[in-house]
């Protein structure tokens, strides 16, 4: 049995807490908003998770000592933009070689850096990893059969993770190949935007396959150029979180893009989501990413046009259709 704390008490951290609590850990739910842990406390049960019982031996707190100080795991699932001021909030406590897992998915606009970089550099004393993967929490939570990734810079915290989230409706693979991990996570929440925007202008099936396969294929180009490996992108943390994310109603990145191909603002859509969009907080650092990489990648900059930019929908999909006559596979060769 391992002591796992989670911070931060949104669906997804939850889902995460019920699961690792059937697997026999000690659990703990942190969050910097009291309100959110009194319901929790009094209802155990998430609004986002209805049915979704917590058990009554979690333990609930805002106190930052009891959620940090001598566990075994600290599992990080804030929102990508309060990942710095809760790491950075937490810092003092964490003891050398403590493991923090982040398990949000974003890139950090100011400095373009990955969650887990972000971590590193706030708390450079622990252990971090990276869990991620094709994962809606509503499934989650009801134990319905997901397969996931940890990533982690050595075997032996992977392995050691995968052993403590692993179960038999919960399949974890393991990869070294972090930074591919984390990109495939933050990118494919922008690609599911434009994927909800296609819904929400009753595009059909054919428009999400070409959004879904010609999105893997920038994604892979700008995290093949940042030093991720090919055959993550084409793995569960790649192409498998995509198509979750570009085809699920409990994607709130393609609830948010079919709200606003029907019209609305970007601030709109997201307040009728009443759950962080990650692809807007991602959708810029991608698009200065590939500027510092100079790659290329068209459906990155239409998101950025339309949520930005104030350039309708419409508008965007017709310039991408109309782009350059262009080869399938770059490096491809007639005979």
């Amino acid at each position: 049995m391992a002591k796992v704390t989670i911070l931060g008490g949104g669906s997804w951290g939850i889902a995460l807490a019920v699961l690792l609590h059937r697997n026999g850990h000690q659990i703990t739910v942190w969050s910097a908003l009291p309100a959110e842990i009194e319901m929790l406390k009094k209802e155990h049960e998430h609004k986002m998770l209805p049915g979704v019982i917590l058990a009554d031996d979690i333990v609930f707190t805002t106190d930052d000592a009891e959620a940090v100080v001598g566990k075994d795991i600290l599992v990080m699932s804030v929102a990508s933009s309060y990942t710095r001021t809760t790491a950075h909030r937490i810092s003092s406590l964490v003891a050398p070689g403590q493991c923090i897992v982040n398990v949000a998915k974003g890139i950090e606009e100011k400095t373009l850096m990955t969650l887990s970089q972000v971590i590193e550099e706030e708390i450079p004393q622990a252990d971090v990893a990276v869990l991620s993967g094709p994962s809606h929490a509503e499934e989650v939570g009801r134990g319905l059969p997901t397969t996931i990734v940890v990533g982690a810079r050595t075997r032996k915290t992977a392995e050691y993770l995968q052993s403590q989230f692993m179960n038999e409706v919960f399949r974890v693979y393991t990869s070294p190949d972090v930074l591919g991990m984390e990109l495939g996570g933050a990118l494919k929440n922008v690609v599911a935007l434009a994927a909800g925007v296609a819904d929400g202008l009753g595009y059909g099936d054919n428009t999400k396959a070409a959004l879904i396969t010609r999105g893997i294929t920038e994604i892979a180009r700008l995290g093949t150029a940042m030093g991720g490996r090919a055959e993550t992108f084409s793995g569960l943390t790649g192409i498998g979180d995509l198509i979750v994310t570009c085809a699920s109603m409990h994607s709130r990145n393609r609830r948010a893009g079919i709200l606003i191909g029907q019209g609305k603002t970007m601030q709109e859509a997201m307040d009728e989501v009443q759950m962080v969009v990650e692809g807007v907080y991602s959708a810029k650092a991608a698009m200065a990413l590939a500027r510092k990489y100079d790659v290329q990648m068209p459906i990155i900059e239409q998101v950025n046009a339309v949520l930005f930019e104030g350039k309708s929908a419409e508008a965007a999909v017709r310039e991408l259709m109309l782009r350059d006559k262009k080869l399938e596979v770059s490096d491809a060769m007639w005979q």
